[in-house]
């Protein structure tokens, strides 16, 4: 009977063996699944998964379902604890991003105390001059979702983005049309002022979602931002080749005069 046990230990221990190659799973309950990480190994991995289930009641909630087809996206899976590792944490890029990031893009969601602002971090939603965009912004709770769509895009609806510290009236705030620095500014290059003339100005905001029509929606942010200044704000008037600042309340040339002919530069 000893001879049985030993020859039934000798094949199991075989199979098992045998079983390992890169890949195959050891342990698969549809949920938890221990994964053979190489045939060169008897390491192995974890993967965990969730159900596909459009009848989920969290698909109801805006935060959940935005961007996702409950059809195709697994229900969220959730960890009741701080998850916390001494490595990196890591978001795959897939073949097909739909219904895996939301609306293909996002990376990272943080959300608030009402569980509807988030702080958002995306990746190659847009590609401007020439090259993809990643982004990060705060959004704010303004649009619920049963808003027009294009309020989305809205300059309310983003929230101030604090980079630098958490002390109010430091640090450098961003939001979706406007910058704030209340610290000081050290360029190590050149500063080009916006060029700016007839054709970049807006005076009527146009109608619909400011994504969809970017163009004309950037035009109205300038009139914006120039209408309502205040003094000191500075711009190049490219219609007329003047500098213009505003002074007093009112907008005013800044006098230049030709370099003196003992001054030459190796660039134009």
């Amino acid at each position: 009977m000893k001879k049985v046990y030993i020859v039934v230990l000798f094949l199991a221990f075989i199979n098992l063996a045998h079983g390992q190659a890169e890949g195959d799973t050891i342990i698969n309950n549809k949920y938890y699944r221990l994964v053979s990480g190489s045939n060169l190994s008897n390491s192995n991995r974890v993967e965990i998964s969730s159900d596909i289930d459009s009848t989920w009641s969290k698909w109801k909630l805006q935060g959940y379902n935005f961007g996702f087809n409950p059809s195709l996206t697994p229900m969220y899976t959730t960890v009741n604890g701080i998850l916390s590792t001494p490595y990196m944490i890591q978001v795959r890029g897939n073949e097909n991003e739909a219904n895996k990031k939301r609306w293909g893009y996002h990376v990272f969601e943080g959300y608030a105390k009402d569980d509807k602002s988030r702080i958002t971090m995306l990746v190659n939603k847009h590609t401007e001059e020439g090259k993809p965009v990643a982004e990060m912004y705060y959004f704010g709770s303004v649009y619920n979702g049963s808003g027009p769509r294009e309020f989305a895009h809205s300059e309310a609806a983003y929230n101030w983005f604090r980079i630098g510290s958490d002390v109010k009236q430091h640090s450098y705030l961003f939001s979706r049309d406007k910058a704030i620095f209340y610290g000081s500014l050290k360029l190590t290059n050149a500063l080009t002022l916006g060029n700016i003339g007839k054709d970049n100005i807006r005076k009527e905001k146009l109608e619909g979602d400011d994504e969809h029509i970017a163009d004309e929606s950037a035009k109205y942010v300038n009139f914006q931002s120039l209408n309502g200044s205040g003094d000191g704000t500075i711009f190049y008037d490219k219609d007329n080749n003047i500098l213009v600042v505003k002074i007093n309340g009112q907008w005013m040339k800044v006098l230049v005069e030709p370099l003196p002919k003992t001054i030459k530069y190796d660039f134009e």
